[in-house]
């Protein structure tokens, strides 16, 4: 270990201050020049400098934070010093939960809230089942057959439909399916897109239109007193907000609906996708979460939840986390000026070695072993923390146990190829297709 960069790992006298350590310019000329991915650049900031890092993009100072504490600080105990100041989202989900700010993101997030938690996420148990259900049905025909399939398109499928359910109490039709494609393509689009508003639009504009005409149609749909064989759903929570708020208009409403599908589905996916590809890898982590318990059982449900935590501790659903210091602060012992830009980056700290024992292994023990992992809530945040953190962790967390308690006793996928490489835009995805066939698993 570098013994300047171990340095913030150490206790420090609260009552000290120190400036920010900073990367020699060369590095990020040198990184500049080669057109890296981020992430390389950020890993050596983090190597050379520790976990709270400073570098210059631009004309401006940007602060790597990696270690726990000065995460938790940013994130949780001083969210209102480091603020958010735009969504790289925001073509897509306008001024959506996401993105908004201010008093505008507290109206919006405490509506949001009780519908993805306790009594609310109850209701939402049977659309997830019906969904996961159609996946399983899928997958034997699949099976039956020998067709080749792509796990990661049948991911996204199942997780487009457990939202689509929960959102406006319809199973999702095949039309609808394929119109809602654009939702993907635009946020795969986003971080190659110009950085001029009006080019950047123009860019996505069919695919805008199309996801504008899906939401339109739902939304008239909820709006008519429409409900699916399960109900209202939250459509309709915002429909209903409509008519009493002045502030939730047509447009608010598409946003908040973009927004639930675009955050509500793509994580998932990309998790339940990544999940498949290191089981292919660490086939005995399989056979050991199903060993722990009988179907149905709690035993077993925890270990299928820590394969679902050690796949985001890898491949967290935000790996990267922006901020802007509003005001002075001292963060971990560093001074930071106000108007410096912050970058958590979650999945950098979950592969530090110092915090995660052979941190590139996949292990879900970790999660089931006490002690197997590090207690500091700011060592392990797939969804971030704080009062920004992810409102739909449970919903996530629910639906990717519930399929894997279809699939995994099963099916197992047996890939022709898998990628080599990760893309990282606003979620890590794998960079290529992942086309299988099934062996279904002898009872």
């Amino acid at each position: 270990m570098d013994a300047e960069a171990s340095l913030d790992s150490l206790p420090q006298d609260p009552g000290t201050e120190r400036p920010v350590r900073m990367v020699d310019p060369e590095l990020v000329k040198r990184w500049g020049s080669a057109k890296g991915e981020l992430v390389e650049l950020l890993s050596q900031v983090r190597e050379r400098a520790g976990g709270v890092a400073g570098f210059r993009l631009g004309p401006g100072l940007t602060v790597l934070v990696t270690d726990p504490q000065a995460v938790q600080e940013v994130l949780a105990l001083r969210a209102d010093r480091y603020v958010k100041r735009s969504h790289r989202a925001r073509l897509l989900i306008g001024d959506g939960v996401m993105a908004a700010t201010g008093e505008a993101w507290k109206r919006q997030r405490r509506l949001l809230q009780a519908q993805f938690t306790g009594t609310g996420m109850r209701r939402f148990e049977q659309r997830i089942t019906e969904a996961a259900r159609s996946t399983s049905e899928r997958w034997e025909a699949y099976a039956r057959t020998g067709e080749v399939l792509d796990v990661g398109k049948e991911m996204h499928r199942f997780a487009l439909d457990a939202i689509w359910r929960s959102l406006t109490g319809h199973p999702l039709d095949d039309e609808t399916a394929l119109e809602l494609e654009a939702v993907t393509a635009v946020g795969t689009a986003l971080p190659t897109l110009p950085a001029d508003a009006e080019q950047a639009r123009d860019s996505v504009a069919t695919d805008l239109a199309r996801i504008d005409a899906v939401a339109e149609r739902a939304i008239e749909a909820a709006r008519s007193g429409v409900t699916g064989p399960d109900g209202p759903g939250v459509l309709h929570v915002l429909v209903d907000a409509g008519a009493e708020r002045p502030e939730y208009t047509d447009q608010l409403i598409r946003d908040e609906l973009v927004t639930l599908l675009a955050a509500g589905h793509e994580t998932t996916a990309t998790t339940l996708t990544w999940l498949y590809l290191l089981l292919d890898q660490y086939p005995a982590a399989r056979e050991q979460a199903l060993a722990e318990g009988g179907e149905g059982s709690e035993r077993r449900r925890r270990a299928i939840q820590a394969l679902i935590h050690e796949t985001l501790r890898l491949y967290p659903s935000a790996w990267l986390l922006p901020r802007h210091a509003a005001e002075d602060d001292t963060l971990a012992g560093h001074t930071v000026e106000a108007g410096t830009d912050i970058l958590v980056c979650p999945y950098l700290t979950h592969r530090d070695p110092r915090l995660w024992p052979d941190p590139e292994r996949f292990d879900p023990r970790r999660f089931l072993t006490p002690g197997g992992r590090p207690a500091h809530p700011g060592a392990y945040l797939p969804f971030g923390i704080g009062p920004r953190a992810c409102l739909g962790l449970q919903f996530a967390l629910r639906e990717s146990t519930i399929l894997l308690e279809h699939l995994l006793p099963a099916f197992t996928p047996s890939f022709s190829s898998t990628p080599t490489k990760a893309s990282y835009g606003i979620t890590v995805r794998p960079a290529g297709p992942t086309p299988a066939t099934l062996k279904p698993v002898a009872v």
